[in-house]
């Protein structure tokens, strides 16, 4: 193999490399104070993908959201990082509007933020979909 050949495969490995690091790690600002305080605003942190199916109650996870179309200039993807509540099948909070279900329904989660007063989360907008969490909340960065 030529040193020609070498450097290719490397720059391959690293192309390769990067392309996963970016597909399954995110790191996110914190805005807003719905999670204090356990996170504050302005703390930045280490967001990992993961399947649905590891998800467990207690997990911090950062959710896409579809923000309002009718504002001009809006970013039609947001995210916002709320704490998982109850999963799939499993029963309602009771401080949650559940539509006549004491029940999760499937693919969706009940999804609130540690600082009630200042969260807007399932309490307010009902369930969140489980396709849009993008991860876990691994750590926070200094």
């Amino acid at each position: 193999m030529t040193w020609l050949g070498i450097l290719w495969a490397v720059a391959v490995f690293a192309g390769c490399v990067l392309w996963w690091v970016t597909n399954r790690l995110r790191i996110a600002t914190i805005n807003g104070s719905s999670m204090a305080p356990a996170l504050s605003d302005g703390d930045r942190v280490l967001v990992r993908r993961v399947r649905a199916s590891t998800l467990r109650r207690g997990d911090v996870v950062m959710v896409s959201l579809v923000a309002d179309a009718t504002r001009p200039g809006a970013n039609p993807i947001r995210h916002v990082v709320k704490r998982v509540a109850a999963l799939p099948g499993e029963p309602v909070p009771d401080d949650v509007p559940a539509e006549g279900m004491r029940v999760v329904p499937r693919g969706m989660l009940v999804l609130l933020g540690d600082n009630p007063s200042q969260s807007i989360d399932s309490r307010d907008l009902g369930y969140f979909r489980l396709k849009n969490v993008f991860g876990v909340v691994t750590r926070r960065l200094r």
